[in-house]
């Protein structure tokens, strides 16, 4: 039964889940939560844990959640069933292209996607830091480092555009995140 649950569970996270790894945070704890796979703490720290290891989150998510409900054979299910509507929608689109771009209907469509994705996103970071204890800027014994971080990593990146006139490399930045971090919190 926890075989058909866990696929299941995640064929509706991959049919559902658009926008990415970071649209599909909300439906993929509530499928958890739904099921009772994991407590809410456990799911959050794992999607902590899924954002640094090397893959996708939702594929990363769904292999750790199979995997601590069934074993193998549940990582597997799981894995296959949040990837497989993906793959089957990017065969076909591929199929489509070349008409479906131009229409513009589809244009109108994925256009109105992009800012409720952005939504979706920021609502799950907020629900996120809500949920391990608010704004640090609310408490005397915040720890500003991230904010810090974040600031300066966003001058990096903003001021290279204007004097590049183009964005770093992503793997420039998150190099230069990673060297940042070792000396902020390493040190």
């Amino acid at each position: 039964m926890i075989y058909l649950d866990l696929l299941i569970g995640f064929l509706k996270v991959g049919c559902f889940a658009f926008g990415g790894a970071y649209g599909a945070i909300p439906l993929i704890r509530d499928v958890v939560l739904s099921y009772g796979w994991l407590s809410d703490e456990r799911l959050t720290d794992m999607i902590a844990v899924s954002e640094s290891t090397p893959g996708p989150i939702m594929v990363n998510l769904a292999t750790y959640v199979g995997s601590s409900q069934a074993g193998f054979f549940g990582a597997l299910i799981a894995t296959l069933a949040v990837v497989t509507p993906s793959f089957l929608i990017i065969l076909l689109l591929t199929i489509l292209l070349k008409t479906a771009v131009k229409n513009k209907y589809v244009a109108a469509v994925l256009g109105g996607l992009k800012p409720c994705v952005i939504g979706v996103v920021l609502a799950t970071g907020c629900v996120m830091m809500f949920r391990q204890g608010g704004l640090p800027l609310l408490t005397e014994s915040s720890d500003y480092r991230p904010l810090i971080l974040t600031a300066g990593l966003a001058l990096v990146y903003f001021g290279s555009r204007k004097i590049l006139k183009k964005g770093l490399s992503p793997i420039v930045l998150i190099l230069i995140s990673a060297c940042a971090g070792i000396a902020a919190y390493g040190m």
